[in-house]
């Protein structure tokens, strides 16, 4: 059972115990971003996340950090995205000690030692350059960039070079200590768990700080016809992101909008997987995600194609498009839809490290914790009207986007395309 607790300090303490699990994981996150940065800090909060592997007070180097786990074969490692950053050590249940304390001091105890940051901005440019050069990688880059432009949520979370190369260990620090504050911080185990685990966490984290921390920008969304952003790649196979603007995490038409997508593009027997790859044989991989943050969203198909065929590519999507938002699903295959959500999400929560951070990020974005039982009953409460209204929503030619990464694409061309949608 889901435990929650919140101390003094303003840290929300997350436990989810399982007795036949051999494993346990301790993660902490906290909620900022890149949305929370400005301009010149474009990257800061990924290279804070590195910068916590370079060293601690009682355990001093990059060596000394990442061996204390090795020893034991834990798996550790941490992410960034658009509102929150983590970090995490996944044991065998005996290391709970291990685990946590690790953990608890990397987060508090890190020394960010200014030769450890010069050289982290070349390994960190290195990973931007491995990003740019995966056209791929570069058109979900590229597709933020062109929902939300030129403001936090359409900067790359790893910074630019430019951005990277002024960041100064000064800078580091007042941004840490402006955002890992304990009232935006959660702390979740789940696992195999001693009965002490809450007071241990409790010990660990006593010195997270207590102060306000900096709250994001709003999010500004303009648009008012289809858009296009395109560049060009000396490649045999262009890229496409092809979809529209939709539902932030606060809306609780999210779980229509993940049935749509599902539907759409989420499994082999979807709409998009037989029309574009299995019918005509235009892409190797085809799929439709849906993406709900907590104050944006969006519907966006992704495929790779050869350049000749963009064109009957995107006309494909969009026909799928505009035939989920004109025709009600049918039964049978709305009843697919939900059953294959409510499995996924079964199989992905097999693992401690996948209960650590479903369960966290709830309680960090959303200020709320919904068991597995719960999704469920919102999923199965979802109706073929729901997503019907859904779909006639927001598949609009104001907020249809598309992003491609390829040989020279015709821009003019898939501007007429998108400007006849609907």
């Amino acid at each position: 059972m889901l435990k929650k607790t919140n101390l003094q300090s303003g840290l929300r303490v997350l436990t989810f115990p399982q007795e036949n699990s051999e494993s346990l994981t301790a993660l902490v996150l906290v909620g900022t971003g890149s949305k929370n940065e400005t301009r010149d800090q474009n990257g800061i909060s990924h290279f804070l996340e590195h910068m916590f592997f370079k060293g601690t007070a009682k355990r001093p180097t990059p060596i000394a950090v990442a061996e204390v786990l090795d020893r034991v074969g834990g798996a550790y490692n941490a992410f960034t995205g658009e509102d929150y950053t983590g970090y995490y050590a996944k044991v065998d249940a005996r290391h709970f000690e291990l685990a946590l304390d690790w953990v608890a001091d990397i987060f508090l105890a890190s020394l960010l030692p200014a030769e450890e940051i010069e050289k982290e901005k070349g390994v960190v440019v290195e990973e931007l350059h491995m990003r740019n050069d995966s056209p791929m990688s570069r058109t979900q880059i590229l597709w933020r960039q062109l929902l939300y432009g030129d403001q936090p949520a359409g900067w790359n979370i790893v910074g630019t070079k430019e951005s990277i190369a002024q960041l100064t260990r000064q800078g580091l620090v007042a941004y840490m200590n402006s955002q890992y504050v304990a009232s935006n911080t959660v702390v979740c185990l789940a696992g195999n768990l001693p009965k002490n685990a809450e007071e241990r966490v409790a010990e660990k984290f006593k010195s997270v700080p207590m102060a306000d921390f900096r709250h994001k920008a709003p999010v500004t969304e303009e648009q008012k016809e289809p858009g296009l952003l395109t560049e060009d790649r000396k490649t045999d196979q262009a890229h496409l992101c092809l979809g529209v603007r939709a539902l932030p995490l606060s809306d609780p038409r999210r779980y229509a909008q993940e049935i749509l997508a599902t539907v759409l593009g989420g499994m082999m027997s979807s709409r998009m997987f037989i029309e574009v790859r299995e019918k005509r044989g235009l892409a190797y991989y085809v799929s439709t995600d849906s993406e709900a943050d907590p104050d944006t969203g969006f519907v966006v198909t992704a495929a790779g194609v050869r350049k000749e065929n963009v064109e009957d590519a995107v006309k494909v999507i969009l026909e799928e498009y505009r035939k989920i938002a004109t025709e009600q699903i049918p039964a049978e295959e709305f009843q697919k839809a939900q059953d294959n959500l409510r499995g996924k999400l079964a199989l992905s929560l097999e693992s401690s490290d996948a209960k650590a951070s479903f369960y966290g990020l709830q309680e960090l974005l959303e200020r709320e914790t919904c068991m597995v039982e719960q999704v469920y009953d919102r999923i199965n409460a979802v109706t073929q009207g729901d997503v019907l209204r859904l779909a006639k929503d927001i598949f609009k030619p104001a907020k249809l986007n598309c992003a491609l990464v390829g040989p020279s694409p015709d821009h003019e061309r898939l501007t007429k395309i998108l400007s006849a949608f609907l």
